[in-house]
């Protein structure tokens, strides 16, 4: 893979990791969270929804459907878990998913 492929991190603009933080496992968007930020999170972690205690998706500037479903994913099994999840969203996230619809309340909205 050269420097310049779209999976290269030096080409990638958004990013998605899982993070281990005093206050419990954290699920980190930030940037544009496009395909191929959400696929590289899969290579890296696997498609299964991990658990998880907050999101922190302040610093998104533009969320992609593949995205917006990577999000959801995690917020419903943490639903279905009885686990409510915290959400720091930035407003490019607050619009996707306000959007499109949106959970019906599954995630504690958290202002910054």
């Amino acid at each position: 893979m050269s420097p310049q492929t779209p999976e290269s991190p030096a080409t990638r603009r958004g990013v998605v990791r899982l993070l281990n933080t005093t206050g419990g496992r954290l699920l980190c968007l930030a940037g544009a969270v496009d395909a191929a930020a959400v696929d590289a999170f899969w290579r890296r972690y696997g498609r299964e929804p991990a658990r998880i205690d907050r999101i922190d998706a302040r610093s998104v500037t533009a969320l992609s459907e593949p995205g917006r479903e990577l999000l959801l994913d995690h917020v419903e099994t943490a639903e279905l878990a009885g686990r409510p999840v915290e959400l720091c969203p930035s407003p490019a996230v607050t619009q996707v998913l306000t959007d499109v619809g949106g959970p019906a309340t599954p995630w504690v909205p958290r202002r910054p």
